[in-house]
């Protein structure tokens, strides 16, 4: 007969013969994991803190058959970005920071498909060093938001006064000759986004990017202001027979485009202000470029003008094409006000 407790006793010693196993085997895992681990190299940490330029490593390659698109929104976006001008920029570096952009400024992301093809049209003369902290800020941005897209600089040969629409349209059909855009953002050299979540893109609506600009004390100068950067998908532009071409000089381009888009019965979307905040690099006016002084009489004759002024009345010729690692620069001759 047992004594009283004796049972207990057998089951307490099983329990301790039971725990010592348990943890002699916990502890063999984690030594064999520990020595694996050593072998195998420890991964560095992410970095932490924001980002402003994710890069890619050059050594990825893009699987052969990719057929999943992209997912909307992107999730390389990092958001709030910091834009100076206070440091000179290095084209060579931005060139070798950007190893997927093939040469003339073209993009295609490397593991899915975009949703859109963009073309991005730049108005340009003389302005070389801002052209650089456009490429050194957007080529990272337009990467991130996994955009299938092409740089075109378009550049106004002469010294004629400047016609910024006229350049814009010139854009939009030298671009279509290369490749089938359905989409087009049209953007002063000068203006940076501040945030990568501003998707360069078309929407249902005529898109106006540059919604708070510091130049205006990050608010939007008026209602019906549509400048600085705006996108219009093929259908969009061709529906409102592209831009004018008969405004030479500054202003007043941008509220005709912004009539021609509401007599055809479109709205304007817009980013939120903080998501559209922009930076602008200061300068002074440019020679050529002086204030229309026509401008007021014309914008109130949108819609007479707009069926028989902009695509189907283009006219140019087409002096240089150039096709540099991050963009391809197209210099025209557009007239003059005279002609």
């Amino acid at each position: 007969m047992e004594l009283p407790g004796a049972s207990l006793q057998k089951a307490c010693r099983l329990l301790v013969v039971f725990c010592v196993l348990h943890l002699s085997a916990v502890l063999f895992y984690y030594l064999a994991g520990s020595s694996m681990r050593s072998l195998q190299g420890n991964p560095e940490p992410s970095p932490r803190g924001l980002a402003p330029l994710r890069r890619e490593t050059p050594t990825t390659l893009r699987p052969a058959n990719v057929s999943k698109p992209c997912p909307d929104p992107s999730p390389l976006l990092v958001g709030l970005l910091r834009i100076e001008f206070s440091q000179t920029v290095n084209m060579k570096k931005v060139e070798e920071e950007n190893p997927y952009v093939r040469k003339g400024g073209r993009y295609t992301p490397k593991d899915c498909i975009a949703l859109q093809k963009v073309a991005i049209i730049i108005p340009f003369r003389n302005r070389d060093e801002h052209l650089k902290y456009w490429l050194y800020y957007l080529h990272p941005i337009l990467q991130r938001q996994q955009l299938d897209y092409g740089i075109y600089v378009i550049n106004q040969g002469g010294d004629e006064t400047f016609n910024r629409a006229k350049l814009l349209n010139v854009g939009f059909v030298e671009a279509l000759k290369e490749y089938d855009y359905n989409c087009f953002v049209f953007s002063d050299v000068d203006l940076i986004p501040m945030d990568d979540r501003n998707i360069y893109k078309c929407y249902e609506q005529p898109r106006h990017l540059s919604v708070s600009m510091d130049k205006f004390g990050f608010r939007l100068p008026y209602n019906q202001y549509f400048g600085g950067v705006s996108a219009l998908s093929k259908v969009q532009f061709e529906k409102i027979n592209g831009f004018p071409n008969n405004y030479w000089g500054w202003g007043g381009e941008d509220d005709d485009i912004y009539n021609r888009l509401v007599f055809k019965g479109m709205g304007i979307s817009r980013p939120d202000a903080n998501i559209g905040k922009c930076r602008m690099i200061h300068h002074n006016r440019d020679n050529k470029n002086e204030p229309n002084p026509q401008r007021f009489n014309k914008i109130a004759h949108t819609k007479e003008t707009m069926n028989s002024d902009g695509l189907n009345s283009l006219s140019y010729s087409v002096l240089n094409t150039e096709r540099f690692p991050l963009y391809t620069k197209i210099t025209v001759e557009v007239g003059s006000p005279k002609s």
